[in-house]
């Protein structure tokens, strides 16, 4: 009778809200939760907020019993608990309540097995989504970040559980974020120490397609989740955290040396920074590219498998962030490329593939420039063009000793230089000129140049300027024109602004292009070059007058070709088609009967007995040395 009596008085001291909270758990575990006493204990934690910081200490001690005796149906009880206390309770003392919670969490995530793992991560989503009421100054996540980043990298067998683990992993990493990004009060998520496990995890995951392939919905794959949450944490990221989040990127395709693939593994890299480009805010795309830029100039004595992989990201993040560079950045990028185009240039290697690797890397240099001049404004275009220009070396510094290493650099920033005409597209030639001086003397001096690919280069330039309608590859041959139907250009009637700037500067064009043609090591590709100037100057200033002009230009072609004593027979004949096959165009283009007829009598005359002058004869790149021969001897 005493030891009832005692027992009795010892449940009547007993506080309330650990009665409450023992009665939530049943006799049998596999009855589950007793929703009928958890509402009970619900009601009294709103009624009673206080207490909360003592219910949530009490629900902790309990679990770490269930824990220690393994028993799991308990442990999955009184989380349940916890997060339907926090789901129902906002008062402003339940930061003292998480706490605890948190602790809960923290210990099932430090048990070995994947079930609790997963349940304390699901939890701690839960958690995540809610928006208190008041800041907390005290709490830390860095055992999260660190134990969800491992989850990530889970190697476990069988490959479900190891799916399973690394998507609870991934959820735990965005609640993280979530939870903290946008309180200051919090941790500071976007430290260099908590980037450098969140998004290493992240990539881990993206980059691993096997096993993801055995989850059916697509929404509960790895990869696509990872995705989701690297998007969602460059949305979040502000002007001064989007280099944490991308130093961590680049050093992970450096260790895992993902820029030298040319496979799947570079196909991961541009996905990625596409899918980092379109995920930050549109105004601060540009720092993507500056930071490409210093990792490229960092990679500068690295082989060029590496350097060609960065410059492929590089060329796919300028058609996204091109538009968002302005002042003085897109010189800045241009400055750059050209850079690593000379210290290309210069790497003199014994290894005759990686010699072939460089050329690589400078064919995509050089396109990666005109990608990135693609999408920008024209007047931008033309600044640019004018600063490669101003970066080609002059004929005259060129050194005996270092000829040919100065020559391959005044041919490669030519090159470029190409790459960026081809993308420009100006209302009128005279406006481009206005706004270019800069740039056409130096073009004409360059079309006088001692090598014959130098004068190519530049003559391919000057055509990229004036052909306004993409119509220079229907003159990549020169040919007779019978019909001007055949070539299919555009005509259209020379604006006033044009036929004053052609009469203004036209002899500079004509007396360069002449001068060029005279020299005696020009190749057959410098006769077609000439040729495809001069027809777009045609195309482009259809005027009578300047249409008479130019063929007065063509006869005194045509006079040189007969007096210059000089010039070599193929020489001779080269000149002879180039004229047949101009003076043929133009009278077409004028439209007058009797010009037509006398060009298209001699045409007719040379082919029966001086084939050797037409361009059909000429301009056979395979067999024109040997048949002149044939024909001449």
């Amino acid at each position: 009778m005493p030891d009832m009596f005692c027992a009795c008085c010892f449940n009547a001291c007993r506080p309330r809200y650990k009665e409450l909270v023992d009665n939530i758990f049943p006799a049998n575990p596999q009855d589950g939760l007793m929703k009928s006493n958890m509402d009970k204990l619900t009601f009294y934690a709103m009624s009673s907020p206080e207490k909360l910081d003592r219910i949530g200490e009490y629900l902790a001690q309990k679990l770490n019993k269930n824990i220690y005796r393994r028993q799991k149906r308990f442990v999955y009880i009184s989380m349940e608990a916890l997060d339907q206390l926090l789901l129902a309770c906002h008062a402003q003392t339940l930061n003292l309540f998480v706490e605890s919670f948190l602790k809960m969490v923290q210990k099932l995530l430090e048990c070995q097995e994947p079930d609790l793992q997963i349940l304390a991560t699901q939890s701690f989503v839960k958690f995540a989504n809610i928006e208190e009421d008041t800041p907390s100054y005290h709490r830390g996540y860095d055992f999260f970040v660190s134990k969800f980043s491992a989850m990530c990298h889970n190697n476990e067998d069988p490959v479900d559980v190891r799916i399973r683990v690394r998507l609870a992993g991934i959820k735990g990493l965005q609640g993280v974020v979530r939870k903290t990004v946008s309180d200051d009060l919090q941790v500071n998520i976007w430290d260099q120490t908590h980037m450098d496990k969140i998004v290493p995890s992240l990539l881990f995951n993206m980059q691993e397609q096997g096993d993801s392939v055995q989850a059916s919905d697509a929404k509960e794959v790895p990869s696509a989740l990872a995705e989701a949450c690297l998007r969602d944490l460059l949305c979040r990221a502000a002007f001064g955290n989007i280099k944490s989040v991308l130093k961590p990127v680049l050093r992970h395709l450096d260790l895992h040396m993902l820029w030298t693939h040319r496979d799947q593994f570079q196909d991961f890299c541009i996905k990625l920074f596409k899918v980092v480009t379109y995920s930050v805010q549109a105004q601060y795309s540009y720092v993507i590219v500056q930071l490409l830029l210093s990792h490229l100039e960092l990679h500068r004595s690295d082989s060029a498998l590496v350097r060609t992989g960065i410059v492929y990201v590089l060329a796919e993040t300028f058609t996204i962030a091109a538009g968002g560079s302005v002042g003085p950045s897109i010189l800045e990028v241009i400055d750059t490329m050209l850079k690593q185009l000379w210290h290309s240039v210069s790497r003199q290697s014994s290894d005759m593939e990686e010699l072939e690797n460089e050329k690589v890397f400078q064919k995509k240099c050089i396109s990666t420039i005109g990608s990135f001049a693609s999408n920008l404004p024209s007047y931008q275009q033309m600044d640019i063009m004018m600063f490669i220009m101003g970066k080609v070396p002059s004929s005259k510094d060129i050194d005996d000793d270092a000829h040919d290493m100065q020559f391959l650099l005044q041919k490669i920033t030519l090159e470029g230089l190409l790459e960026v005409s081809k993308k420009y597209k100006a209302a009128d030639i005279s406006s481009a000129y206005a706004s270019a001086t800069g740039l056409w003397e130096p073009l004409l001096k360059m079309v006088l140049a001692d090598d014959p690919s130098i004068r190519s280069i530049t003559q391919q330039i000057l055509q990229a300027l004036v052909d306004r309608h993409d119509a220079a590859d229907k003159f990549a041959v020169p040919r007779i024109v019978y019909d001007l139907k055949d070539l299919d250009v555009t005509r259209e009637k020379c604006s006033r602004a044009d036929y004053v700037f052609m009469k203004k500067h036209g002899s500079e064009f004509l007396f360069c292009c002449y001068d060029s043609l005279a020299r005696t090591n020009n190749e057959l590709e410098n006769f077609t070059s000439a040729y495809q100037t001069l027809a777009l100057l045609t195309l482009t200033f259809q005027n009578d007058e300047l249409l008479i002009d130019l063929m007065r230009f063509a006869f005194s072609i045509q006079e040189m070709g007969q007096e210059n004593q000089t010039l070599g027979i193929q020489h001779t004949c080269t000149l002879h088609g180039i004229v047949a096959s101009y003076l043929s165009l133009v009278t077409h283009l004028l439209g007058f009967s009797g010009p037509c007829t006398h060009v298209e009598e001699v045409i007719e005359n040379r082919r029966k007995v001086a084939r050797h002058l037409l361009p059909a004869f000429v301009f056979d790149k395979k067999a024109a040395e040997r048949r002149l021969a044939t024909y001449l001897f």
